[in-house]
C-alpha cells in the first residue's frame, strides 16, 4: 500500500460525487433542456424564426442526461420521421445548420406566402445555377 492510497481524496470531488448532488444536478439539465426545448419548439413555429438550433440544443442536453427522455424521443422519431428529420441533422457531431436554416426558410415561405410573393426558390435558382 502506497501513501497516496491512504491520503483522503479531495473534498470538492468527493462532494460532486455523491450520488444526490448527481441526482440533482441531472434533474437541473433535463429541466434546462427542457425549457430550451420549448422555447426552440415556439420558434421553429414562428415565422422568420429559427428555433431549430435552440431545440436541437435542449435535446443534446436533456436527452445526454434522462434515459426516459431517449426512450420518449426515439418513439416521437418512429412516428413522425418527416417532422424529425431536421432536428437529427442538426443533433449529429457535425451538424449541417445552413442546409436546415435553408429548409426552414423554404417551409416558412411555403406555408406563409403565396406563390407569386415566393421569392427563396427564385434566388437559388438564379445565383446557384
Amino acid at each position: 500500500m502506497s501513501v497516496a492510497s491512504l491520503r483522503p481524496s479531495h473534498p470538492l470531488r468527493a462532494a460532486v460525487s455523491h450520488p444526490l448532488v448527481r441526482r440533482l444536478g441531472r434533474a437541473l439539465a433535463v429541466g434546462v433542456g427542457g425549457v430550451l426545448v420549448v422555447v426552440g419548439a415556439i420558434g421553429a413555429v414562428l415565422p422568420g424564426h429559427l428555433g431549430a438550433p435552440v431545440l436541437a440544443l435542449g435535446l443534446v442536453i436533456s436527452l445526454r442526461s434522462s434515459f426516459r427522455a431517449r426512450r420518449q424521443f426515439v418513439g416521437l422519431q418512429r412516428r413522425h420521421p418527416k417532422i424529425l428529420f431536421p432536428v437529427r441533422r442538426l443533433l449529429r457531431r457535425e451538424p449541417e445548420v445552413a442546409p436546415v436554416a435553408w429548409q426552414a426558410l423554404l417551409r416558412m415561405e411555403r406555408r406563409v406566402l403565396p406563390r407569386r410573393w415566393r421569392v427563396a426558390v427564385k434566388l437559388r435558382r438564379r445565383f446557384w445555377r
